[in-house]
């Protein structure tokens, strides 16, 4: 792999040279030999490319913070590589990249599978406290838990052996990568866009999927224009694992039946075919339900002018504070303390948490410290949980409240330290 300005993925190919590409993307904390028991029939038709996340399976750990950036990097490894269309799978991450793909590339996919995948996965506030119990502990405690997330009861107990690869998968994972691929799960969210995906698509999901379930699933078949859904019984969330077979048979039917022309060179345009009716496409043994109706896609009205820093507020005040605290907070707003919340939010947050100036590491010492010397033990506790998102460590922030015991008084700082502790405690504690 070549360094360059956009850092390379690790990939490999199998299969035939001269075969159409199809890419199979990995969901968050595994590799690409997730798909191992897939690529031997695959192969017969199209030419494998797998790829593993930053950090990943080996791969150098350049963290990426986003869905956007990602795709940007896969993109421009394909580039390297001259692979300019392609099939693409993608489960849970690797399906948020092949949604991203369809979105902004289109001209580069022909075919789309989206496996355990959602429009908007979870809360932000579950994926960035969960790189807060990376940052504090490491990643065993969510290495040790990854198979309840991702395997039926039944197939862990009767695959110990894989049940065993699974956690030391994670636990091989670059920690720094593993949470920057959690804070780009955390702010992804494409509910309104997907109207726009032009491509055929399949959203594959396992029966039993606690994650990303059939209910996440439905949303996707609701939204996407040209898109059927296959719910695989007894399974899931890794359901390429736990039911290869039948995510094997169904990605073959897939791609070899819905594979969308490329572009003209000379005008430019593609013939579409007109949608077809939305049938179920059912695992063997069919056991899917009805699919979802389609619904249009949201339009999106252009701004004008110089945007309100509210909505940027907003969106900020939710990202370092969370969406539970945040959304306390505005439901209890009334008539009187209305003005004031939206007050704050535009600019405490919209105008100078927003700034270039200090990243927000930086900008959550310089308030820890204020909230000592002022004394304000309330707002003190929920800006530790919001250091603690920010990428602070408790060593960190044990660091900022010395200083301040120096700078504003001891009496200030025992009272910080107590509140902070507790804090630290409450939100470094894996959960069992």
């Amino acid at each position: 792999m070549s360094e360059t300005q956009t850092p390379a993925l690790q990939y490999r190919f199998d299969g035939p040279d001269d075969a159409p590409v199809l890419i199979l993307g990995p969901s968050l904390g595994t590799t690409w030999h997730m798909w191992d028991r897939q690529v031997p029939e695959l192969t017969k038709q199209w030419r494998i490319f797998r790829f593993d996340l930053p950090g990943h399976g080996g791969a150098p750990a350049y963290p990426g913070g986003s869905v956007t950036e990602l795709a940007a990097r896969l993109l421009a490894t394909l580039d390297a590589v001259g692979v300019q269309r392609f099939g693409y799978a993608g489960c849970a991450l690797g399906g948020a990249i092949g949604v991203e793909l369809a979105l902004r590339h289109p001209e580069r996919i022909a075919s789309l599978a989206l496996i355990a995948a959602s429009p908007r996965f979870g809360t932000a506030d579950e994926f960035r406290q969960r790189g807060v119990i990376v940052r504090t502990n490491g990643l065993d405690p969510i290495a040790r838990t990854s198979p309840d997330r991702w395997f039926t009861g039944g197939f862990a107990a009767a695959q110990p052996a894989i049940t065993e690869w699974a956690v030391q998968m994670v636990r091989t994972t670059d920690p720094g990568c593993y949470i920057a691929a959690c804070e780009a799960l955390a702010s992804f969210d494409v509910r309104g866009e997907l109207g726009r995906i032009g491509v055929p698509t399949l959203v594959l999901v396992g029966s039993d999927d606690q994650v990303t379930g059939p209910a996440e699933a439905r949303t996707l078949v609701a939204g996407i224009p040209d898109a059927r859904l296959a719910v695989v019984p007894g399974a899931s969330h890794l359901v390429p694992v736990e039911q290869p077979a039948a995510v094997t048979d169904l990605l073959v039917r897939h791609f070899s039946t819905a594979w969308q022309p490329a572009y003209d060179s000379i005008t430019g345009q593609v013939a579409i075919p007109a949608a077809p009716v939305k049938p179920v496409l059912a695992a063997v043994p069919p056991q899917t339900g009805p699919v979802a109706e389609i619904a249009p896609a949201a339009a999106q009205p252009e701004a004008l002018g110089r945007p309100d820093p509210y909505d940027a507020g907003l969106k900020v005040r939710r990202e370092v504070l969370g969406d539970a605290h945040v959304d306390r907070a505005l439901a209890s707003a009334d008539e009187f303390s209305g003005d004031f919340q939206e007050f704050i939010t535009r600019y405490a947050w919209g105008e100078i948490w927003d700034r270039p100036g200090l990243d927000r590491r930086s900008r959550s010492c310089v308030t820890l410290t204020a909230l000592v010397a002022g004394g304000h033990l309330d707002e003190l506790a929920f800006h530790t949980r919001a250091a603690l998102r920010n990428g602070l460590t408790p060593n960190e922030i044990k660091e900022v409240l010395l200083q301040a015991a120096v700078y504003c008084g001891v009496p200030a700082a025992n009272s910080a330290f107590r509140v902070a502790q507790q804090v630290i405690r409450e939100e470094t504690t894996p959960e069992e």
